[in-house]
């Protein structure tokens, strides 16, 4: 089989992964179900606010009961889910549950795959009587050289012998050359259907330990760790029968990321808003107390439709049209500005540019 080059870096060797498909048109819903996990992986990149901790969360929506995962997944027209952690199967029952309330909801072509350490082959059973789709086991990296010999051995034989899909998925390490090459190696001899390869990344909770391990970015923007692209290059040119994917940081971001946020965009942007190629919110604002007052005003003085302000009363603003607030934000007495956020549960702000505006 040829390697075939995808796209930002992306390499492909064989079948892409079902649950792949979907995450590069951005229509997995990610739903993190735990943050608890057994395993104390160096190179774990979950944030603080979910690392070990038993919280929900629908992309960046905190979940609070079973409607917020229902209305994340349609405010991105989602055509899939992909539940992650921590470990889901840590929370086994509480997985299920979801799985079914997916499924029961979307229908059964909702595609809904899994990460997992687990190797409880009970807890397997249960998972596929669900109706999981395809399942992406994590074994830890000391197990790499000696698969076989492992319970991840008998967990990957009865999975084969069921209706998931059977995948692993695990960082590229760069020092690991030796060990890497063993997992490739034992997991096709295993009867493995498919390994996703990620590009090891410096996150918020992990890069003092990826410091510690000699690590670098591999540029003075990327967050990417240097090494990974050369040696995910000879993996994937392992003479083996099961599918390898190697999916890049930049992939992650300017194409998974993008898409998803795009798909929001387009179902939550208010007349107000202008949706950016980048699938972000632009938008104006107006700073200061006593909204609906400052709303009606500049509803009286400029004769703005209602339909291009909107009240932020969490933010503490007034939005308007970013057009319509260039023009008059002079002759305003609090402070405007023209701002990108994502369209996302959390409004995380990008870029602000200041406007003039008339100083009390």
């Amino acid at each position: 089989m040829d390697t075939e080059k995808l796209q930002k870096g992306s390499l492909l060797k064989g079948k892409l992964p079902e649950g792949c498909h979907y995450c590069g048109m951005g229509a997995k819903l990610v739903l993190l179900v735990t943050g608890k996990c057994m395993r104390r992986c160096f190179y774990c990149p979950l944030s603080g606010r979910k690392r070990g901790r038993d919280v929900v969360y629908a992309d960046e929506l905190r979940v609070r009961e079973d409607d917020d995962v229902l209305y994340e997944a349609r405010l991105i027209d989602a055509l899939g889910a992909g539940i992650t952690g921590g470990d889901p199967l840590h929370v086994a029952e509480r997985t299920d549950d979801y799985i079914e309330l997916l499924k029961n909801t979307f229908g059964e072509r909702f595609h809904i795959h899994l990460y997992t350490s687990c190797t409880d082959l009970s807890v397997l059973e249960d998972i596929e009587d669900s109706g999981l789709d395809e399942i992406r086991f994590h074994p830890p990296q000391h197990v790499w050289t000696v698969l076989e010999k492992t319970d991840f051995a008998e967990a990957f034989n009865q999975v084969r012998r069921g209706n998931m899909d059977l995948g692993v998925e695990v960082p590229v390490l760069p020092d690991k050359e030796r060990e890497m090459v063993a997992l490739v190696k034992n997991l096709d001899e295993l009867g493995v259907e498919f390994l996703n390869l990620d590009e090891l990344e410096f996150s918020e909770t992990n890069w003092m330990k990826l410091r510690k391990k000699g690590y670098d970015t591999k540029d003075d923007i990327a967050s990417a760790v240097s090494g990974c692209d050369r040696l995910a290059k000879e993996l994937l040119s392992t003479d083996v029968d099961m599918s390898l994917h190697y999916c890049t940081s930049s992939f992650k971001d300017a194409v998974q990321l993008r898409n998803r946020i795009m798909r929001r965009a387009k179902n939550v942007a208010g007349d107000w808003e202008i949706i950016t190629p980048e699938g972000l919110l632009f938008k104006g604002i107006v700073e200061g107390t006593r909204l609906v007052k400052m709303k009606n005003d500049l509803m009286e003085r400029f004769e703005i439709p209602n339909e291009l302000m909107n009240i932020d009363y969490e933010k503490s603003r007034l939005e308007v049209a970013p057009w319509i607030l260039k023009e008059i934000s002079s002759e305003l007495e609090f402070p405007c500005f023209l701002i990108e956020e994502y369209p996302t549960a959390d409004r995380l702000e990008v870029e602000r540019e200041p406007l003039e505006y008339k100083k009390k």
